[in-house]
């Protein structure tokens, strides 16, 4: 037989003592033999031969010389306390126990006592109704005092203990500000112990996202932004930087921007490259928190000084946050979206709030005016920043008053435009009339203004100068490679060399832009250097939703120089944040990501493609119907082809994707839907479980000829699927197509469905399909698919004739579905009632047990559930 010490050993207590066998006897564990699972810890509170009481007892055992003792004691406090939770004498003479129990010289014991620390407390929460004075009075501060125990597991379960505490809000505020907060910050004292300050520290982060913005604000955050000054331990400025973005968030724009900015600032610039990268991961966080104002002039720049890190992990942890950073500057009325709290529901421009930002969708504007908003935008951007000083443009909107005129009122014509137009914020220079030029242009008597190929010479020549400094980094050199090619082609070209380019050209005074100067995203370029160089195809790519640093560094991800220097799955990371990044843009600067889209698109990484298509569907809300057909249905359609890893993503929301598509873009599809049952692996069965789901919703987009012609197919395939749950899913959606044909009064095509089911099914030599016809029959009738009499006239004799089938499984679906849901449906007195009692009373006396309390169950009872059994 096992030793009893052996036994407690099993049990889970792996306490390790060499000279604790001989109080065992007394201890009250010997009476329970080598069945150690059943063992019960506070054994030692039975009666024994030393006449104690049960208080005596414990105190016996509590305050014994064998810490083995000590140790039982305090694993079973918790249990101790029930014992005694009903006497209030009894009760504090218990936890007054527990008080002088954590003063014992013993480490293990002190840890052993802190872990039962959360269990009682919440043992004490639900039991005692005095719960916040007891807690308050004994447990907290045994939980304070361990905070600063010498010995380190105490200190890091009393740690643990506490998160645990707070997160079940059980500590009060009155505890955290009294007892708690002070410890903290004496351990984070300049004078404090290095291993006291670097924990507390990082307790103190963690315990501020549980407190309330009062609390953090006037005791925590003075001395936090001390700490992120400290000179002398890295360990606690990296602690600071990595949850620099809670303090934000609690503390709010403020005291944001007023006493945490500014060390961020110094954070960021810090020695070491780890307390830059933190810095760089909480970034959104902390942009959240600033003003627009704030994020523009001061976070921007700053962010750019870490996404040009000499550090490559600094560079990295830039670039994977440079999505989610761009997307704190996303704005609803320059988006032209508007939430709820469910997610987006509506694409639509209030004209309350409507700014000049954002561009109307077709659908809310006229056709004139959609022509007007079209054209501009397309002017707007192959304009360079520096030929907008000066230009004025008038803009009407249907819905505008026209008695209002612009900011540029030095001009000579007088404007009208929307009444809440402001033209600082987003028209900024609007452009001229160039009727005049554009005459000049197809005539060929345009004068030149400028030499095209000396602007371009000085101003990249300026740019290769800034860029001497740094081109150690890999990326510069990059970049000062394709500089000096586009430098070299633009000291070669002669301003003749734009002729081509200037046929049928929309843009304003194309004679005085050089090649490295903004073209219109309708117009491809004829000119060798601008079709091979990143740089000119960038520049098209002006906005002003975001600094245009943000965008270019955005757009560069997809460069293959990246993932050689900065990440090898930083274009992972662009597609990911993609959505939110055009978001934020909106739909009328779309042109900015297209061509980064279909570099994704055709990226060589099936993962990045499959982050697309999981997406896309999101894409196509944010830019509306007519951007949908022109840029995603391509890609979409490529997607359709790829992978099975990348087409799980575009099946998974197949649905959202066609309801935005229009009627007669969306019929396409039809032809496309029997390829999703080809599959890369046949054991991809969730792949055709996922077809049925997404079929099951997308019958209400199709007409009920479409859909008896196209999915009526797809589904009785899938109904004979080798895996049961995809021919469980299918069943419901046979039903759901037989609904759309009686509800749309097709019930000829309805009628030849059915009889289409009962041979397939009904008549079909394996059970399986037997007994799904049973299943779906009951799923007509309890779905109301259609009228009980057709139903009795035409699926009710060959569900009755299943009633003797061979298999008891087949025979346990036809009595469910027949008493519970055919005899519920039907009305006394019809035309089926006689024979369907007569076969329920036959179902009733059956064979099988299964079948007898089916066909005899009320109806009204809790069903049990039969879908293992298909």
């Amino acid at each position: 037989m096992d030793s009893p010490y052996n036994c407690i050993l099993l049990a889970g207590l792996s306490l390790y003592f060499e000279d604790g066998h001989d109080d065992l006897d007394d201890f009250g564990f010997d009476d329970y033999g080598s069945e150690c699972d059943g063992i019960r810890i506070t054994a030692f509170l039975d009666a024994g031969q030393d006449n104690l009481t049960p208080l005596g007892r414990l105190e016996k055992y509590a305050f014994s010389e064998n810490v083995f003792n000590r140790q039982i004691v305090a694993r079973g406090l918790l249990d101790v306390l029930r014992e005694f939770s009903d006497n209030e004498n009894d009760f504090i003479s218990v936890m007054e126990t527990v008080a002088r129990m954590s003063e014992d010289g013993e480490p293990t014991v002190r840890a052993e006592l802190m872990e039962q620390v959360p269990n009682i407390a919440m043992f004490l929460h639900e039991s005692r109704p005095n719960f916040p004075a007891a807690f308050s009075r004994y447990l907290v501060p045994i939980v304070v005092r361990y905070l600063t125990d010498p010995n380190n597991q105490v200190r890091k379960t009393s740690q643990a203990a506490l998160l645990v505490l707070l997160e079940q809000g059980l500590i009060s505020k009155a505890d955290m500000e009294t007892k708690v907060c002070p410890v903290l910050l004496d351990l984070t004292e300049p004078s404090s112990d290095d291993d006291y300050k670097i924990e507390a520290v990082s307790m103190m982060c963690k315990v501020v996202t549980m407190l309330s913005k009062d609390t953090v604000e006037h005791l925590l955050l003075p001395r936090f932004c001390d700490l992120c000054s400290d000179a002398r331990l890295f360990q606690v400025r990296k602690v600071c930087a990595a949850n620099f973005g809670e303090f934000c968030s609690i503390v709010g724009q403020e005291a944001t921007e007023k006493l945490l900015m500014p060390k961020f600032f110094d954070l960021c610039s810090d020695s070491l490259w780890g307390i830059r990268k933190a810095c760089a991961e909480c970034f959104m966080m902390v942009s959240n928190s600033t003003s627009p104002e704030v994020r523009r002039a001061k976070l921007s720049p700053l962010f750019i000084s870490l996404i040009s890190d000499q550090s490559r992990w600094v560079r990295q942890a830039a670039f994977q946050s440079l999505g989610r950073f761009i997307s704190t500057f996303a704005n609803p009325c320059s988006t032209g979206l508007h939430f709820r709290g469910d997610g987006i529901k509506s694409i639509e421009v209030d004209t309350e709030e409507f700014d000049g930002r954002a561009t109307p969708s077709p659908e809310h504007v006229s056709t004139a005016d959609a022509e007007e908003v079209h054209s501009f935008d397309d002017n707007y951007t192959s304009v360079p920043r520096e030929m907008r000083g000066g230009f004025t443009r008038t803009f009407s909107n249907s819905n505008a008053s026209p008695t209002t005129t612009n900011n540029a009122r030095n001009t000579k014509d007088t404007e009208q435009t929307d009444e809440n137009f402001n033209s600082f914020n987003y028209w900024r220079s609007p452009l001229p009339d160039i009727s005049g030029e554009l005459e000049m242009l197809n005539s060929e008597e345009s004068e030149e203004v400028m030499d095209p190929a000396k602007a371009t010479s000085d101003q990249i020549q300026k740019v290769l100068d800034c860029l001497q400094p740094h081109i150690d980094d890999p990326d510069v050199q990059a970049q000062v490679q394709v500089l000096s090619a586009a430098l070299k082609a633009a000291q070669l070209d002669s301003p003749d060399d734009d002729g081509p380019e200037d046929d049928g050209l929309t843009e304003p005074e194309p004679e005085e832009q050089p090649e490295d100067a903004i073209e219109s995203p309708s117009v491809e370029s004829n000119s060798e250097d601008s079709a091979h160089s990143p740089m000119f195809e960038d520049k098209p790519k002006i906005q002003n939703v975001i600094p245009q640093q943000l965008l270019d560094q955005y757009l560069s991800m997809t460069d293959p120089a990246r993932a050689q220097t900065v990440d090898t799955e930083i274009a992972k990371h662009c597609a990911f944040s993609l959505p939110g990044v055009a978001l934020t843009l909106g739909r009328q600067n779309w042109h900015c990501l297209k061509d980064t889209y279909e570099t994704l698109a055709t990226d060589v990484q099936w993962k990045v493609r499959r982050t697309l298509a999981f997406s896309i569907h999101e894409l196509a809300v944010i830019l509306g119907d007519q951007l949908t057909a022109a840029d995603l249905v391509p890609i979409f359609n490529g997607f359709l082809k790829d992978l099975d890893e990348v087409r799980i993503g575009v099946l998974k929301h197949l649905y959202d994707f066609l309801k935005l598509l229009h009627a007669d873009k969306r019929r396409e599809y039809l032809y496309q839907l029997q390829e999703f049952m080809v599959t890369d692996n046949s054991r991809n069965w969730r792949f055709r479980y996922e077809l049925a789901e997404q079929l099951i919703l997308i019958i209400e987009l199709y007409s009920h000829y479409d859909v008896y012609d196209y999915l009526r197919q797809i589904a009785l395939t899938l109904c004979s699927d080798k895996v049961s749950e995809v021919r469980w899913i299918s069943y419901k959606l046979v039903v759901e197509i037989l609904q759309k044909l009686y509800a749309c009064g097709a019930d000829d095509l309805g009628l030849n469905f059915i009889n289409e089911l009962t041979v397939r099914f009904c008549h079909c030599p394996k059970w399986v399909g037997r007994q799904a016809f049973a299943f779906i029959c009951q799923a007509i009738v309890e779905e109301d698919c259609m009228p009980m009499e057709q139903f009795g006239q035409h699926l009710l004799p060959s569900l009755l004739s299943l009633s003797s089938d061979p298999v008891a499984n087949v025979r346990v679906l036809v009595a469910k579905a027949l008493r519970q849901s055919v005899m519920e449906k039907g009305e006394p007195g019809c035309a089926f009632s006689d024979e369907l009692e007569e076969t329920v009373m036959a179902l009733q006396s059956d064979k099988d047990r299964d079948v007898r309390f089916f066909a005899s169950l009320d109806p009204n009872k809790s069903l049990m559930d039969t879908a293992p059994l298909i």
